[in-house]
């Protein structure tokens, strides 16, 4: 039975979510292996909309147990607050399992990331405010607070101090802040010690003892493989490593015992926050997009930046990631267009680019070279084969599939659990 690794093979909010939702049925377990809440996953079942932030997919399929990573950061007051909303809708929560190895999100590290982003000003990075970035440095810096530290109040305030040795001039000295108080900061993170200690585990043995027994692991990934701190768009990035390598560091499962690498691409493209974005769209046909694919953040709401789909960079996701297959989602919404450009390479200073540049500077001056491609009128919402689509629509997901370098899978032609059209089972 397979491990499958599904990531973001854009600049995330690609429909990952959904995606391993609906291989949740065949799957015992899904590990959510980096980031934290500062990425969402929508996925409509029937008439119900759920909005997952740190906790994975799979805690909406009964039999399949949702598991955080040690890769992840975890805010302790987003991750009850969900378990309670879930709660109120029907659905139990329990059987989910945190590594004891996961760091935690204190309440000065979101205080930091909002004041650094105000003091950069027009150089700010676009941070969703929510301490991410700061508890990975932390956790870099070796002065990081972990899950199991709440079952040790001892050790978890002497470290608590030991961070703020350090924060709080920065507070007081840099940002003119005031200070934040250790026994106060230790005191949040205490109240949910007893809630979270039947969860935590050391997940690293569970999962390669599941894999052992012939169980189904799904790896997934938050925001995608142009956000990777590494590989992605520096420094307009995340802060963990959201490419299929990550899904190893961040789990604490093998490379060799990845079976497929899964990745998630819209039929457009779309970004939040600062940074290149080579087939942006401005103006009137960036509005029709962002209206038609209701790309608005899960978790800030901030509206989209939207432009046409790029096949340098899904060329590039296949290579950093190993891609075996690309879930297409969002195909329905190009309905109603004439003609779908396509950005098949770029150009910078007269040179011409099929790949990647190699340096940002590069990147961001990068104007895309178009092909343009016969659209459709007709609503595919309805449409479960290939074969049913109109022409114009299969010849598009065809050339997609041949620029992007790997066969696509699936296409997503609405937002419910049933609104897919499946060409190669992913499991």
């Amino acid at each position: 039975m397979p491990a499958i690794v599904v990531i973001g093979a854009q600049w995330g909010d690609e429909g990952k979510g959904k995606a391993t939702d609906q291989l949740g049925e065949s799957v015992d377990y899904v590990v959510k292996f980096n980031g934290g809440n500062n990425a969402g996953h929508t996925i409509v079942v029937g008439e119900e909309k759920f909005a997952l932030h740190l906790i994975p997919a799979g805690a909406l399929t009964a039999t399949c147990t949702p598991v955080i990573g040690p890769g992840v950061v975890v805010d302790l007051d987003v991750l009850c607050a969900e378990m309670d909303e879930l709660a109120e809708r029907g659905i139990d929560t329990s059987r989910m399992k945190i590594s004891a190895n996961a760091h935690l999100i204190p309440s000065y590290n979101r205080t930091l990331d909002k004041v650094t982003e105000r003091f950069l000003g027009k150089r700010k990075i676009g941070t969703t405010g929510r301490g991410i970035g700061p508890t990975y440095a932390d956790k870099m810096n070796r002065i990081g607070i972990r899950v199991q530290d709440l079952f040790d109040p001892s050790i978890l305030e002497q470290k608590v101090r030991a961070a703020l040795d350090q924060k709080n001039n920065m507070f007081v000295k840099v940002f003119n802040t005031r200070a934040a108080s250790a026994e106060e900061v230790t005191g949040q993170l205490l109240q949910y010690a007893e809630r979270i200690r039947p969860m935590v585990a050391n997940t690293t043995v569970l999962l390669n003892d599941a894999l052992d027994e012939g169980k189904t692991v799904v790896f997934e990934g938050g925001q995608a493989t142009m956000l990777d701190v590494d590989h992605g768009t520096y420094p307009f990035v995340t802060s963990s490593s959201a490419t299929a390598g990550g899904a190893c560091t961040g789990s604490g499962v093998g490379p060799k015992r990845i079976d497929r690498v899964v990745g998630v691409a819209k039929a457009y493209i779309t970004r939040v926050g600062e940074g290149p974005f080579p087939t942006e769209l401005d103006g009137e046909q960036g509005d029709w997009l962002r209206e038609q694919g209701g790309e608005y953040g899960t978790t800030t709401g901030r509206p989209r930046r939207c432009g046409w789909y790029d096949a340098v960079v899904a060329r590039y996701a296949t290579q950093v990631n190993s891609l075996t297959d690309l879930v297409l989602t969002k195909l329905d919404v190009l309905t109603g267009l004439d003609e779908i450009p396509v950005c098949v390479a770029y150009e910078v200073d007269g040179k011409r680019y099929d790949d990647m540049p190699a340096d940002q500077t590069s990147f961001h001056h990068a104007t895309p070279v178009y092909e343009n491609f016969p659209g459709w009128n007709e609503d595919i919402s309805h449409v479960r084969s290939f074969e049913e689509l109109p022409q114009a629509a299969q010849d598009y997901v065809l050339t997609l599939e041949k620029l992007s370098g790997v066969q696509i899978s699936a296409i997503g032609v609405g937002p419910g659990r049933d609104q897919t059209i499946i060409r190669h089972p992913l499991t």
